[in-house]
């Protein structure tokens, strides 16, 4: 496994991080762990965009690990971060409910009406975390909330006080002020979708400090009355830690030592540095919204020194977008998260897409009929890894999207066509014994004895059919023959029918139905079954195909007519076809 990884160096690009991040490691600490990072904000949802600050450092850290190096995947959920608004969309929330919480530490926001988990923090880092043992991440998980209500941070909160003045100078480089009656700073303008994207990740409050007449703070306390962060330090004195600040939303005023103080944070632009340097973090990727220059990691490469650490590897990854998503009710605004992805595709397609792409590399995941031509896709790159004519840098991707360092993950025994999985629930209507019919006929000479053979792709499919087709794209066959359209058929019309019925017995399998339903055309024509298809017998091809569709399912398009015919039953078929 580690050597066909490693032969692809040249042209992927999991193993030119690895290389560069094992030599990085090296130079600082040699000999000990690689520590890569991501950070999540359980904010909401976290979605298909949040899952790429997971998955490109997971990538490389078990890339590092095939190679025999100790690693640790640091995730960071930030959720001691402030509630900052009520998402839409979310069941068993309102503004009624939860606005009033707006200010507060995400783990002390309650769960939305109903959930089964003790704050609204867990409630959205349980879907996440199940998510990723789904796709075999392997991490390190660090609440936030722990490490500073139990003072882990302390000292590191205390040096960032003590040297105030350096970290506001080096923010003061950054900030930009309108001239009176001037124009903002124009900015470059983001797809409303891409906002979207960057809610989820712990940078997206780009806060650095209020700054009054006391001076510059790095500090935020939560109110000791509302537990809000409305407030604003006043005062703080570096040999006794006495801090004095005011909350705006209440008018409370309180002074504590904050060498005993636990109720608070560094500001995000002071956090994440200070945390680089905590971990000893070598890569760290960021979305687009923190890679401008003035935001949170080109400001963080500064301000990681004044706490004695580097700025790790730090890659902009791109927007992931989305390909046609039903509503669903679990996503805020119809963004999806990886369980809903999960719910249609299997792993290993969902680590494919991540894999193949280099971060800076934008691309999209299919919950429309897309789906279909990406499974087919894969699995013609599964078929070149069989008989070894895929190129190095696919196979790496394949070996990525298949396996981590230290196992295999479950893959469906037997992975017939998703189209034709597909397609053959949505005419069956999930029905297990029509269905196991069907998919035996596929192919007589290796006829299918459980549909465990085909699971769990047959129940992705399943899930795609009944949450992401719209029901007037659902393929309900007739009842009962178009006795008005057979009536109308000219000569030539009813003996295509005859043709195609003639053949069923001897062709009634998914090879012989796509040569025989492609064949009564040419036989028509006056041609072999086998003779290559001109313009002119494309278009009775397809004239032919229209009228089969209109007879069995009132369209004049729908599952591919093979598989269609056999989900069909012959029978049934003859009753609905016979002039």
């Amino acid at each position: 496994m580690a050597q066909s990884a490693q032969s692809s160096t040249e042209t992927d690009w999991v193993s030119r991080f690895a290389d560069e991040v094992i030599a990085e490691a090296e130079r600082r600490a040699p000999g000990k762990a690689v520590v890569v990072a991501s950070g999540l904000s359980p904010s909401g949802p976290i979605h298909l965009g949040n899952l790429r600050e997971v998955m490109t450092p997971h990538l490389v850290a078990d890339e590092i690990r095939r190679r025999g190096h100790e690693v640790r995947h640091v995730i960071s959920w930030d959720d001691y971060d402030r509630y900052r608004k009520v998402p839409k969309g979310i069941p068993g929330v309102t503004e009624e409910s939860h606005a009033q919480h707006i200010g507060r530490p995400l783990t002390a926001v309650p769960a939305p009406e109903g959930s089964a988990h003790p704050n609204w923090a867990e409630h959205f880092k349980a879907a996440m975390v199940e998510a990723l043992a789904d796709l075999g991440v392997e991490y390190d998980p660090i609440s936030q909330t722990e490490q500073y209500t139990t003072g882990v941070y302390r000292e590191q909160i205390l040096h960032a006080m003590k040297h105030r003045g350096d970290i506001d100078a080096v923010l003061a480089q950054y900030r930009t002020k309108a001239k009176p009656g001037g124009k903002k700073p124009q900015q470059k303008q983001v797809d409303e979708a891409e906002l979207e994207a960057a809610e989820g990740s712990g940078a997206a409050a780009e806060d650095d400090g209020s700054a009054g007449e006391g001076g510059y703070f790095p500090y935020k306390p939560y109110c000791g009355r509302c537990g809000k962060d409305f407030t604003k330090v006043t005062s703080y004195d570096d040999e006794t830690t006495e801090m004095t600040y005011v909350c705006t939303e209440d008018e409370f005023t309180e002074t504590v030592k904050l060498s005993e103080f636990n109720r608070g944070k560094l500001v995000w632009k002071v956090d994440w540095p200070m945390r680089w340097a905590y971990e000893g973090v070598v890569f760290e990727p960021s979305g687009v919204d923190h890679s401008s220059p003035g935001s949170s990691f080109q400001v963080g490469g500064q301000i990681v020194h004044i706490f004695g650490g580097e700025q790790p590897i730090g890659p902009m990854y791109a927007f992931v977008g989305i390909s046609g998503m039903a509503k669903m009710s679990s996503s805020k605004g119809g963004v999806p998260t990886p369980g809903d992805a999960l719910k249609i595709m299997e792993p290993q397609l969902l680590r494919w897409l991540y894999a193949r792409r280099k971060p800076n590399q934008s691309f999209k995941i299919a919950f429309d009929q897309e789906i279909q031509r990406l499974y087919d896709e894969w699995d013609k790159l599964e078929a070149k890894v069989a008989d070894g004519t895929v190129l190095p840098a696919d196979a790496a991707a394949h070996s990525r999207a298949v396996r981590v360092a230290s196992h295999e993950l479950p893959r469906t025994p037997r992975p017939l066509p998703y189209r034709t999985l597909a397609s053959v629930v949505d005419i069956t209507a999930g029905h297990d014994e029509q269905t196991l019919r069907i998919l035996a006929d596929l192919d007589p000479s290796q006829p299918l004895t459980s549909l465990d053979e085909v699971r769990p792709r047959l129940d992705r499919a399943e899930n795609w059919i009944t949450t992401q087709v719209p029901a007037d794209q659902r393929t309900l066959v007739r009842e009962d023959p178009d006795t008005e359209l057979l009536s109308s058929l000219d000569d030539e019309g009813r003996e295509s029918l005859r043709l195609l019925l003639d053949g069923l017995d001897s062709h009634w399998s998914l090879d012989g139905l796509t040569t025989l339903v492609y064949g009564v055309p040419k036989v028509m024509a006056g041609l072999e079954p086998d003779a290559k298809p001109t313009p002119e017998l494309k278009v009775a091809q397809r004239t032919f195909f229209a009228l089969l569709y209109r007879l069995l399912v009132t369209r004049e398009t729908g599952p591919r007519l093979p598989t269609l015919l056999l989900a069909v039953g012959a029978d049934r078929v003859r009753k609905l076809l016979a002039a």
